[in-house]
């Protein structure tokens, strides 16, 4: 950088960084004519972006989380809680606010109290539901909604304050009722309707249904579920079902109970049919046994499902309707059971009842042939209490077929008519412990509710794909594609006359490698679009030849090419049509950047659209226009967002212009470096230079790693301040900062780690860039590992920091992830610390890998960091390696982070670690004296809130 650009710039500051704005996920208009986009500051309060995509300015409202009404007229945003109040008010004191932004006048409409909002599908409606009222008086009337901005609507209540009730189980609590309002757009004309419990609204349809508790009655005659039309008697509360048609925007009561109480609902599209399901209120929920129904809206029929022996629908039970109206899917169980209750001793007999004594204790039994070990089994407790079985009713022929069962009981609704994939991890939970994930899949016809089984023991990470029309099944085995037909019962190798790799080239993990993924499937079932390393293959599921979409440009020029820009929606799988022309983005393993490029569907080729030294992500796609939002950054490039036909990505316009928090402030450069290891291999890395930069110049490197990182290379650095270094902050520091690759071999994670990082950082030194008494060595978690490794193999490094590692792998192979409650040991006979073998057959390996064996030859300065609730990496490896490190008399220090998981959470926390990480590194590395932290540490005191 030049004197006079230097003088042009201040420092960038911690409190830069907090207020520094990252766009989150953005949202664009069906229409593809407006966005919405999140800013968020690292600490503070967000704002969003609204801009039609042909004008040049755009409105900019408090809030976060914009939703698009599809027309792009209008935006819902949310207005949580302020920085400020999060802070100083307690939980129940904070309410979240709603803002209606009318995009084209820039009006608003406030509303208080909100728990949900969204746009109706075709966005010709907003529905605002409010919070439960919890002022329990008639105090808090509502404000009617006006046309002039910042007025505030609130929910409307005239509950009087009701006497004291017994505590209910979470369990047993009904579902909140509070007031939902739909308001028309195009004239603001509204509908408020009191006491909701529950609505559903598919992805496409024309209408709303609602269940709310109104002030109706049953008939004279005392029948308990009524029709909208029967006769009503004054002041009884009532279940209803109400429908509301987004065409006329009128309401029908469809179903009313007084003795009952809905439970989930379903709507089809095209308003012709609803379902729901029913129990009897005066059960306790959790116990509640529900009834399933459905009403045909043309002529009001309500049909009552068929009961089946032996499964039953509770109040964890869905319903979604297939997109033809054909069938209806429910989920279902066995059997309704009570949650155990501790007996109570409440009379003096009690006291000695050696029975209800022991009933009262704490236990749980570890049994060496339980499925899951008991910390994975209690993690999954609560999710094991709300599983549900698939069945379906095929609406035409009024017949009830489970499809899902105790023996197999993963089946996922689809929209094909006759079978569907099914899967059971059930055989290999045990076996979780020590070797990875499986499942068995099978295919189930829906008719007959028959099971065949097509793939044993298949790993979890190698997809399955279920063809359109669900006669073909796809999957990766082995290194081949296969195609599984269920007309013939045929197994077929799609790709065995095919010389390219379909297994995952770089997998250096002691199992099976995975392969790439599929793409879509043609519309029509007659392909899939399968991917290698770097090309895009069609497969046709009748037998024609595979079809190299791509040409074999992606291997030839190491471009790995993906399919992107697709419009998606959640009901249907997303199919391509023959001759259609797809997007595809490209990362370019030479230069380490992204392109754009076009395919045709069925032909060999590909047309280059841009290429150039950034990186790309594919952001929004619009439904109803072939616009798409994508981003495009690099190391000093801000990730702005741009718009453009998905054929003409070339001619994109840049919609946002945040890059401008960058003026002002000196920034490094980043470049690519590569150098041969100890093997003779080529290696990659990224070297971002500090932001005064002089040619010539040695500078302090901070080296940060955890696997491959040469793909960050054009990345714009992560504004934040958070458990990794900040890379900006640091090369506005005077540091350079080095991005190594890292390729394990098994069994020797450590060393392979430690080679990798030695050969790269000589080569720094070799080439001027790196003081050879400066290099300080970062790494969390897994790099955390290997920092801790490094330091007891080489002297190289002058300081480090190991956040989160395990230090002694004897004793972590049989820890628990507490976060999962699995246990820790495939992960080191299979996973990611790439032992291959258990502790019981290596053992010596083992030792050779962790580094609290070897802490009598550090050479370096070592601090610590743990949160002491992590969920990943048991906090006691920390103990260990500050233990034997104190006892051998090394300079180590240990930051313990009360209440923190894995990733520090807590702002307070994420500063405080960031700053000492930067104090620390400076003494070691630039010599400035020592903070009185790390020179004496610091004395125990109880802090009180």
């Amino acid at each position: 950088m030049h004197q006079a650009e230097k003088a042009d710039t201040r420092p960038l500051t911690l409190d830069d960084i907090m207020h520094y704005q990252t766009l989150q996920l953005p949202k664009l208009s069906d229409s593809g004519q407006v966005l919405a986009v999140e800013a968020k500051p690292d600490r503070g309060d967000s704002q969003v972006l609204v801009k039609w995509l042909d004008k040049a300015e755009g409105l900019k409202v408090n809030g976060s989380k914009p939703q698009v009404s599809a027309d792009g007229r209008f935006v819902l945003i949310s207005q949580g809680p302020s920085l400020l109040e999060r802070e100083t008010l307690k939980k129940d004191k904070l309410t979240t606010r709603a803002v209606l932004l009318n995009s084209e006048t820039g009006i608003e409409q406030a509303f208080d109290d909100v728990k949900q909002t969204l746009f109706s599908p075709q966005g010709d409606y907003a529905l605002i539901w409010f919070e439960e009222d919890k002022t329990e008086s008639d105090d808090k009337a509502a404000v009617d909604v006006k046309t002039a901005a910042g007025e505030k609507v609130g929910p409307q209540s005239n509950v009087k304050p009701k006497a004291k009730a017994d505590k209910v189980s979470k369990a047993d609590k009904e579902l909140p009722q509070s007031e939902l309002l739909i308001i028309r757009l195009k004239d603001n004309v509204q509908q408020r309707f009191s006491q909701v419990s529950a609505f559903s609204m598919p992805e496409d349809a024309k209408g709303v249904l609602i269940a709310h508790q109104a002030m109706l009655a049953a008939t004279e005659g005392g029948a308990d579920a009524v029709g909208a039309s029967d006769a009503m008697s004054r002041d009884a509360k009532v279940q209803e079902l109400l429908l509301v048609d987004f065409r006329t925007f009128e309401t029908r009561s469809l179903f009313s109970s007084k003795n009952h109480n809905f439970g989930a609902l379903a709507l089809t599209d095209d308003l012709s049919f609803a379902a729901f399901t029913l129990g009897e209120s005066h059960q306790l929920k959790s116990v509640r046994e529900y009834q399933l129904h459905s009403i045909d809206l043309a002529n009001g029929k309500s049909t009552q499902a068929p009961i089946t022996k032996n499964w039953l629908y509770n109040q964890h039970s869905s319903l979604v309707f297939s997109n033809d109206n054909q069938r209806l899917f429910v989920g279902r169980v066995p059997s309704i059971k009570a949650l155990a209750q501790r007996p109570t001793l409440d009379s003096q007999e009690k006291l000695f009842d050696k029975a209800l004594i022991q009933g009262k204790s704490q236990l749980n039994v570890w049994h060496g042939d339980d499925p899951k070990i008991k910390p994975h089994e209690i993690h999954d407790y609560a999710k094991s209490l709300k599983k549900t079985y698939l069945a379906v009713w095929h609406m035409g022929s009024n017949h009830l077929r489970q499809i899902a069962t105790e023996q197999l009981p993963d089946v996922k609704a689809g929209q094909q008519s006759r079978y569907l994939l099914a899967s059971s991890d059930l055989p290999y939970q045990k076996m979780i412990t020590w070797a990875g994930f499986f499942r068995d899949w099978s295919v189930v016809e829906l008719n007959s509710g028959k099971a065949t089984q097509i793939l044993l023991q298949h790993p979890s990470d190698s997809p399955v794909s279920l063809s359109p029309d669900g006669k073909q099944v796809v999957y990766y085995k082995q290194g081949q594609i296969w195609l599984y037909s269920l007309v013939s019962g045929r197994h077929i190798n799609l790709s065995a006359n095919i010389t390219s790799p379909f297994s995952d080239e770089d997998h250096d993990y002691p199992s099976a490698a995975p392969g790439y993924g599929f793409g879509p499937w043609l519309e029509d079932s007659s392909a899939v679009l399968v991917y290698d390393k770097y090309d895009v293959w069609q497969f046709s599921s009748q037998g024609s030849k595979a079809i190299n979409l791509t040409a074999g440009q992606g291997r030839k020029q190491q471009l790995q090419l993906r399919v992107h820009g697709l419009v998606r929606n959640k009901a249907e799988p997303t199919v391509v049509n023959k001759g259609e022309s797809l997007l595809l983005k490209g990362y370019n393993e030479r230069t380490k950047a992204d392109g754009f490029y076009q395919l045709n569907v069925g032909q060999e080729g590909l047309n280059t659209l841009v290429e150039s030294a950034h990186k790309i992500n594919v952001l929004a796609r619009s439904k109803a226009s072939e616009t798409f939002i994508f981003s495009k950054e690099s190391y000093d490039l801000y990730p702005d967002l741009y718009s453009a036909e998905i054929t003409a990505p070339s001619a994109a316009t840049q919609q946002t212009f945040f890059g401008k928090q960058q003026a002002g402030f000196a920034w490094g450069k980043a470049e690519l470096v590569q150098w041969t290891n100890d093997s003779g291999s080529r290696s990659d890395g990224v070297l971002i230079k500090p932001s005064d930069y002089q040619q010539g110049k040695a500078y302090p490197v901070l080296v940060y790693f955890y696997r491959f990182m040469s793909d960050r290379l054009h990345d714009y650095p992560d504004m934040a301040i958070n458990h990794r270094p900040n890379f900006a902050w640091y090369a506005d520091n005077g540091y350079a900062i080095f991005l190594p690759d890292i390729r394990f071999e098994e069994q020797y994670p450590g060393q392979s780690s430690v080679k990798a990082l030695t050969s790269g950082v000589q080569h720094l030194i070799d080439i001027g860039i790196a003081k050879a008494d400066a290099i300080g060595l970062q790494g969390h978690s897994w790099g955390g590992y290997q920092t801790a490794f490094a330091v007891t193999q080489t002297p190289l490094f002058k300081a480090a920091v190991a956040g989160a590692p395990v230090s002694n792998m004897t004793s972590a192979y049989s820890g628990i992830r507490h976060g999962s409650g699995l246990a820790r040991q495939f992960q080191y006979e299979t996973g990611q610390s790439r032992m291959g073998q258990s502790l019981l057959d290596i053992p010596m390996r083992y030792m050779e890998n962790s580094p609290v064996f070897y802490v009598n030859r550090v050479q370096t300065p070592l601090m610590i960091m743990f949160g002491d609730k992590d969920d990943a990496v048991p906090w006691e490896q920390g103990v260990e390696l500050y233990l034997a490190m104190r006892r051998a008399g090394k300079e180590v220090v240990f930051l313990q982070y009360e209440d923190e998981p894995h990733h520090l959470k807590k702002y307070p926390n994420k500063l405080d670690y960031s700053i000492k990480m930067m104090q620390y590194f400076d003494h070691y590395l630039k010599g400035i004296p020592a903070p009185k932290w790390l020179e004496q540490g610091e004395a125990y005191q109880e802090f009180r809130d």
